[in-house]
């Protein structure tokens, strides 16, 4: 059994029926705009999101969920489908998963358009039910998404990040969403309790621990093979270079500042300089940070009793470090 399947197990009547609630949550009288989201629709990813809060919702209340968990995982889901359309526009992506984006298929003004409905449709779903703690959730998300964002294209430009403001950017862009479904599912089943907090933190440990994972990805492993270096072309700051940048001479670091700044579409520059934060121990230090993130996520869960939904979320954590794409 693929380790998905395995993790969605003690949910997967919940999913059923949330895919369900889901489709509806996005029906329009637009015609063109449902033709959008039943494209959108069969094209799903792992939706992961949605798992995590009834999975998180059952650990906490010893397996019941309500109308409002199913509400807060589409709403989740709606703003996440949200943010990817407009992130495709601002990429310029023709690509989603494998399939046209939409940007590719309807142009950017019909993209951007679907991602505004898209997110007011998640902001309404919550106000017309008066689930106004979880709006609270979702809304505190977007914002720290769009912050992230904007603080790596700052950053970009100049190269001047430390890993504290790295740690800043990737809590913003990655792991809030992930705080997010969190905290979501246990706030749907126990309104102002303290799980809300201790769950959003175990997302965010999550959220860090996939996104320094997929810095590790540029740089190739075993399984990829030969290494990407897509993020070295788009003046990305990773962990593995924030590191070698703090820990070499001068010298070394000005050659590796001018490569990623000046040189980025020269492949064979872009090959050294992954090569050169690899012999420097860049990789060994992100698994290192990576793993730290891991164990403090497991140590969280270990304060709740022995169950299914508790053994997936572990299957969660220990998946997103050692998943191979």
């Amino acid at each position: 059994m693929k380790v998905i399947s395995q993790i969605k197990l003690p949910v997967e009547k919940e999913m059923e029926l949330f895919e369900k609630k889901f489709f509806e949550s996005m029906s329009s009288k637009v015609a063109l705009l449902n033709r959008i989201t039943h494209y959108i629709v069969n094209r799903k990813g792992k939706q992961m999101r949605p798992m995590f809060v009834f999975l998180v919702a059952k650990m906490v209340s010893e397996g019941s969920v309500n109308e409002r968990t199913y509400r807060g995982a589409s709403v989740i889901e709606l703003i996440h489908t949200a943010t990817l359309v407009h992130d495709d526009v601002v990429d310029d992506s023709n690509r989603r998963r494998g399939f046209f984006s939409i940007n590719a298929l309807w142009k950017n003004k019909i993209a951007v358009l679907v991602g505004d409905y898209l997110l007011s449709k998640g902001l309404l779903l919550s106000i017309d039910n008066n689930d106004f703690d979880l709006l609270k959730i979702i809304s505190v998300a977007v914002k720290e998404m769009s912050e992230g964002e904007l603080l790596q294209i700052e950053k970009a430009r100049r190269l001047d990040i430390t890993e504290a403001v790295y740690y800043d950017i990737i809590r913003q862009k990655t792991a809030t969403l992930i705080a997010a479904c969190c905290s979501l599912g246990a706030a749907s089943v126990k309104p102002e309790s303290n799980e809300i907090a201790k769950m959003r933190r175990f997302g965010e440990l999550i959220g860090m621990a996939f996104q320094i994972k997929d810095d590790l990805f540029d740089y190739g492993t075993q399984k990829i093979g030969k290494p990407t270096g897509i993020d070295i072309k788009e003046q990305k700051m990773t962990l593995p270079l924030i590191y070698v940048l703090n820990n070499v001479s001068q010298k070394e670091r000005d050659w590796i500042i001018n490569s990623v700044k000046n040189h980025n579409k020269d492949k064979t520059r872009v090959r050294e300089v992954i090569n050169f934060v690899r012999d420097k121990g860049g990789l060994d230090y992100a698994v290192r940070r990576m793993k730290e993130f891991q164990r403090e996520a497991l140590l969280i869960l270990e304060d709740y009793p022995d169950s299914t939904y508790k053994e997936s979320l572990e299957l969660m954590v220990n998946y997103v470090i050692e998943r191979k794409k």
